[in-house]
């Protein structure tokens, strides 16, 4: 019988969990865990022992569930599909290839199947755990962790992001321009490649193919000329805003209201009239 185990990294991750369950149409089972997940080695090795008895192992997509459900589905020999946008039936789904730019509908002719879905095309559904895991590291151990802190929310999750590239110039005129708009919107601060590889911002601000997948409802790129895999990491934002002085900038051709101006002047007299 087909069954869906939906796997929560975290509990914000129910919701859509529940609305992929709900598209797959099948009974499924939420499980989550009790403290901090582990590296992905631990994750893989205790969820093998769970997946008895389900044709469909579920996980939104995030760095951390691609790295541990990769491991799993080779741990139980399961098919696996990264990405899906779209059900079409519990064997066919809808997933981006070469940066967003060609849909591919795939075919699982093996059982079980692991996958991972991106949660923008996916209605929420209410969803409790029914049982969660305590998972002991294996032979990776996390020695530290760190992060920016801060009250902004997760950028995966969030419903307004609002991004930087390059022309921030340094770290602390992006945290004053791309966070202060971010912090009136109460929204996460995202930023590109580029952006990242010039120390402007901060590694876990990447957004894009190479980065975090965001799908918020409302998506700022101020200075950001919008390369491929940038807009493979924002392509199911509701709205896109852009802001950049190059009329002929790609990301116009994606972009449902643009802004032709210096960031460093629209940005502070949009905040003056929040």
């Amino acid at each position: 019988m087909a069954r869906a185990l939906l796997v929560a990294f975290d509990a914000a991750d129910l919701p859509a969990l529940g609305g992929f369950a709900q598209a797959l149409g099948m009974e499924a089972v939420a499980l989550g865990f009790e403290s901090d997940v582990p590296p992905a080695d631990a994750v893989a090795t205790a969820l093998q022992s769970e997946c008895e008895g389900f044709s469909h192992i579920v996980a939104v997509s995030s760095m951390q569930s691609k790295d541990a459900m990769a491991r799993l589905a080779g741990l139980i020999d399961a098919a696996m599909v990264t990405d899906a946008i779209e059900v079409v039936s519990p064997t066919e789904f809808v997933r981006p290839m070469v940066a967003g730019s060609v849909l591919a509908t795939v075919e699982v002719l093996a059982s079980p199947v692991v996958v991972t879905f991106r949660p923008a095309g996916f209605s929420a559904v209410e969803t409790t755990t029914a049982k969660t895991l305590s998972v002991q590291e294996g032979a990776t151990k996390r020695t530290s962790v760190s992060g920016g802190g801060g009250a902004r929310p997760d950028l995966t999750q969030a419903k307004v992001v609002v991004s930087g590239g390059r022309p921030l110039k340094d770290a602390e005129t992006f945290e004053k321009v791309i966070g202060g708009l971010a912090d009136k919107l109460g929204g996460a601060v995202g930023a590109t490649r580029a952006a990242v590889d010039s120390g402007i911002a901060p590694n876990e601000l990447q957004v894009g193919q190479t980065g975090k997948i965001v799908a918020p409802d409302l998506y700022i790129a101020a200075g950001i000329s919008g390369s491929t895999q940038h807009m493979a990491g924002i392509k199911d934002s509701k709205v896109i805003v852009a802001i950049n002085t190059d009329p002929d900038a790609p990301i116009y051709e994606f972009a449902d209201f643009g802004l032709v101006q210096d960031l460093f002047t629209a940005i502070p007299e949009l905040m003056e009239r929040l």
